[in-house]
């Protein structure tokens, strides 16, 4: 089954407040609450294509394959590549936890790796 997973997406944006954050990007209230709670079930492609613009992802980056039992152990189900595992990596708690004199070696690992 397709489902929106917003927290994933809040948790590696490092927004904390969700709700607050919509509202203030202009979102409504109602609307507002739905996506920061992950109770969307449907959503207009107007609407899809701002969040993505919101959080600078894909439409893939903010939807979750959860297959069914007999679904579980294809690898080679179109939706795979949309699985989520179910650790969310929180960078910036990474980056935190990091001395600053490595920060910089990191910071040019990651340009290196984004350049390819």
């Amino acid at each position: 089954m397709l489902t929106f997973n917003f927290s994933r997406i809040f948790k590696a944006r490092g927004i904390d407040k969700p709700f607050s954050y919509l509202v203030k990007a202009g979102y409504s209230g109602n609307l507002a609450t739905r996506i920061a709670n992950n109770r969307i079930y449907r959503i207009d492609l107007v609407y899809l294509e701002k969040l993505c613009e919101l959080f600078q992802c894909t439409p893939n980056d903010l939807l979750e394959w959860i297959p069914e039992s007999k679904d579980k152990t294809n690898d080679k189900h179109p939706l795979v590549s949309i699985r989520r595992s179910d650790t969310v990596v929180q960078l910036t708690q990474i980056l935190n936890s990091i001395p600053l004199d490595k920060l910089s070696e990191i910071e040019s690992m990651i340009k290196k790796e984004i350049e390819g």
